[in-house]
């Protein structure tokens, strides 16, 4: 069995970290440094550097150079078996990228552990991809002995920004498309959890991935993030994270009218239907919310219960919350970690507040967890909030944190209406053992994932993403490669 412990002290004294640019490990241009710290107990782990608009520029210089240079000469064969040894890479080091993940941004190492399904599948599923990109012939009707044919071609530099809450998942599924299509990449992680994804580049250049092919660049958001997105070197710019920060990177983008692609936040629905199995149904509806402690785009934070089964579902949905271990995510048997940051627990708790002083009930949970096991850490308790309405703030605004809003309804139809009330359309719930049923919600809810009796699925063979507020474009099947390609018709004379 790992000790988790002795793996933690090995991976993180505090020491710095560099980021990677053009094959390099170099420090920021400004000589400036971010603290990387365990949200579990406050911790420092190591310090990375703050890179901005000049780590940008250079980044995406890197970057210009390999996709004109080496990497355009690489066949669609040689792209494959360069992400088949990444993927192997990864499975090597799986424990310790996982154990990275846990201490830098909290979630519970088994849970971390488990995604490796997931992950893997993702880079051999593009590696599988990178030989199946092909054009058409097309039959046209213009005068004369005319051929026209089309021909896919990689838009260029791809400008990555992602979140903090899963990072493993989260660089590999900007990464992988862009390699397989053969772009390359500018990654901007979040400033809250930056180490994995250093650790993911030094895999990747182990396995023989060209200078500058991939770049990583560290820092803040209001910087780096913000020079990436409207930089006039960058081609295409893909995000996952907050609605508010996506609309600001769409209006960044205008400038040199780069492609876009937005994976957003979302209030997903929960639909329980009266026919449902009940047993079935508590644990993945409540774990729809509890996992990742609640920081999730997906989170299935509005619970739409029938009338004639509610009181008991939610009152089996709290039970089920209480009993759920909170604890460091390296602890073995931990179901909920910290939060991120201590900023982010204070707006979770905000809303806390928020739901008794507009008249909701707290059924389970409602505050934040002390004690001396917590001690500097971020800890927030599962929370359940009964006697909602759709009005209440906790009802309307994305919370990403451990908190259900539990509703009654009467009709199919009100619940479908009132569970596209939203300016989101992420994702989606729906229990009952009724076909039928399942199929209606399924097919009249506004969202780009519906599960039905089941929930997070995801797979690298299908499509993810949403609609309205929670973005555009699609991750996942081969949709996905088509937001890194382009299309170019070729017409020939033969007179």
């Amino acid at each position: 069995m790992t000790d988790w412990k002795a793996l933690a002290a090995e991976l993180y004294d505090g020491g710095p970290r560099l980021m990677f640019i053009g094959g390099a490990w170099c420090e920021a241009r400004s000589g400036k440094v971010m603290d990387a710290r365990n949200p579990a107990d406050g911790s420092l782990l190591a310090t990375v550097p703050q890179g901005g608009a000049a780590d940008i520029d250079a980044a995406v210089a890197a970057a210009r150079k390999a996709f004109e240079g080496p990497w355009s000469r690489f066949t669609p064969f040689e792209r494959q078996a360069l992400l088949l040894r990444i993927a192997d890479g990864f499975e090597a080091a799986w424990e310790r990228l996982c154990l990275s993940d846990t201490l830098d941004m909290g979630m519970p190492i088994q849970r971390t552990l488990a995604n490796s399904r997931r992950v893997l599948g993702m880079l051999r599923f593009y590696a599988g991809q990178a030989v199946a990109i092909h054009g058409q012939t097309i039959p046209n009707s213009f005068p004369g002995e005319i051929y026209s044919q089309t021909v896919r071609e990689p838009v260029g530099v791809v400008g990555a920004i992602i979140p903090w809450n899963a990072p493993i998942a989260g660089s590999v599924w900007k990464i992988a498309p862009a390699l397989a299509t053969g772009c390359t990449v500018v990654l901007k992680p979040s400033e809250e959890a930056s180490l994995t994804v250093l650790m993911i580049a030094r895999i990747m250049q182990e396995a023989g991935l060209p200078d500058g092919v991939l770049n990583i660049v560290t820092g803040l958001g209001a910087e780096a993030g913000a020079a990436l997105a409207a930089h006039p070197g960058v081609d295409k710019i893909v995000f996952t994270g907050s609605t508010a920060t996506g609309q600001a990177i769409a209006r960044a983008a205008t400038g040199n009218l780069k492609r876009v692609s937005l994976e957003l936040g979302g209030k997903s629905p929960v639909i329980v239907c009266r026919d449902a199995d009940i047993d079935k149904a508590v644990p993945v509806a409540a774990m729809a919310v509890f996992a990742n402690s609640g920081q999730i785009c997906i989170a299935g934070s509005r619970l739409f219960v029938a009338r004639e089964i509610h009181d008991e579902f939610v009152r089996r949905v709290a039970d089920f919350a209480a009993r759920l271990r909170i604890g460091h995510g390296i602890d073995e048997g931990t179901d909920v970690g910290p939060i991120i940051s201590a900023r982010q627990a204070d707006r979770i708790a905000g809303y806390l507040a928020a739901g008794p002083n507009e008249g909701a009930e707290v059924l389970t949970g409602g505050s934040r967890v002390e004690g001396t096991a917590f001690e500097g850490g971020n800890f927030i308790q599962p929370t359940v909030f009964g006697g909602v309405t759709d009005d209440m703030t906790i009802a309307r605004e994305e919370i990403f944190g451990p908190v259900i809003s539990a509703l009654p309804f009467d009709t199919l139809d009100e619940v479908v209406e009132r569970a596209n009330a939203t300016p989101y359309g992420l994702a989606a719930g729906v229990f009952s053992t009724h076909l039928g049923t399942a199929h209606k919600l399924a097919h009249r809810i506004k969202a780009g994932s519906v599960w039905v009796n089941m929930y997070h699925a995801i797979d690298p063979a299908v499509p993810f993403g949403g609609v309205k507020m929670s973005g555009y474009g699609r991750e996942g099947g081969t949709e996905h490669l088509d937001e890194y390609l382009d299309t170019k018709a070729i017409w020939i004379n033969a007179d």
